[in-house]
């Protein structure tokens, strides 16, 4: 495949705003937010964001052609717009889990009246497009993954443990913000009872000492912001720790290695897959595997990017987008 040039590369579209927007009940006291942008009449497409707990983004809208996609976002259970929010101590998490969210996308998707819909999305989001589209194949149309995970507890223990080795004094501070915890020992575990305590400090700390190893694992990335976790909002960075370590202590509730035992679910769903070589938290072995066992899937690999993406990462998603709004075709780039 031909590297464009700097001058070449697709930028994002313009920015706008939704035409429609609402809370949805999804029961269990929970409200989740939805918006929807572009072309009413266009090709329905479900923006699944990453964390867990990080909620939609401006910036998402903004990869779809708006005269050819109707675009959907949502945030999901307990973050950004969506209440009851994680970052309230009060807010009850056992309704908060992978089946609760895939359940939620069902009801959204019934709610909004669409078949059939493209599913965009990376980190998390990957793992929850997975499993989606692997309950439910019949209402996918298409898939496109920036940076694939799909939250083994093996790719979990790699991200909170494994990938000090690159990072030994970081680490270090990581797991120290977590007394009592063993060099071996659930460290992610240990931060979400830390993010359950009632005192709000020790929630503040633990949240700033999780923001903090987080950076440091993308700090060696050449592209994005230096501090992605460390600089959101305090309500938010407190929903997202809570609801991370919530979801990684459980190994998202998911069996180990579902996601690719079970990719053959996936023939017939074309599917781009983008991934940065330079991508140490969610190293590029998951992408790769998920490609061998999704045969309708192609592998895009970006050498300058890791997993805050780059121009060259951002010019292959948006291609594939529009290639799948005109024809569903997977063409080269």
């Amino acid at each position: 495949m031909s590297t464009p040039s700097e001058e070449t590369l697709r930028e994002p579209y313009p920015p706008l705003e939704p035409y429609d927007t609402g809370m949805l009940d999804v029961g269990d006291g929970n409200l989740v937010y939805w918006e929807v942008c572009g072309n009413p009449e266009g090709k329905p497409a479900l923006v699944v964001h990453g964390g867990p707990g990080s909620g939609c983004t401006t910036g998402a809208r903004r990869y779809f052609d708006p005269g050819r996609y109707r675009i959907v976002l949502f945030d999901q259970r307990g973050c950004g717009r969506s209440t009851p929010h994680a970052s309230d101590p009060a807010t009850d998490l056992r309704h908060n889990t992978t089946d609760h969210l895939l359940a939620d996308m069902e009801r959204l998707r019934h709610h909004l009246g669409i078949d059939r819909w493209l599913l965009f999305g990376g980190s998390w989001g990957s793992t929850l497009i997975l499993a989606y589209a692997q309950r439910h194949p019949e209402r996918v149309s298409e898939i496109v993954i920036p940076s694939v995970t799909t939250t083994r507890r093996s790719e979990i223990d790699w991200l909170y443990r494994g990938v000090g080795r690159f990072f030994p004094e970081q680490w270090e501070r990581f797991l120290a913000g977590a007394p009592g915890t063993d060099r071996d020992g659930d460290v992610v575990g240990a931060y979400a009872r830390l993010m359950a305590d009632p005192d709000p400090a020790v929630r503040e700390r633990a949240t700033a000492d999780w923001c903090a190893w987080e950076d440091a694992v993308l700090s060696l990335e050449p592209s994005g912001s230096a501090n992605p976790y460390g600089d959101r909002p305090s309500k938010a960075r407190l929903g997202l720790v809570r609801i991370c370590s919530h979801y990684f202590s459980h190994g998202a509730w998911l069996e180990e290695g579902a996601l690719l035992r079970d990719a053959g679910r996936l023939a017939g769903i074309p599917g781009v897959l983008v991934h940065g070589r330079q991508d140490l938290g969610t190293p590029l072995h998951t992408a790769w595997e998920l490609a061998r066992a999704w045969p309708t899937a192609r592998l895009i690999v970006i050498h300058d990017a890791g997993h805050k993406g780059s121009g060259r990462m951002r010019h292959e998603v948006i291609g594939a987008l529009d290639r799948f709004a005109a024809d569903g075709t997977p063409e080269p780039g």
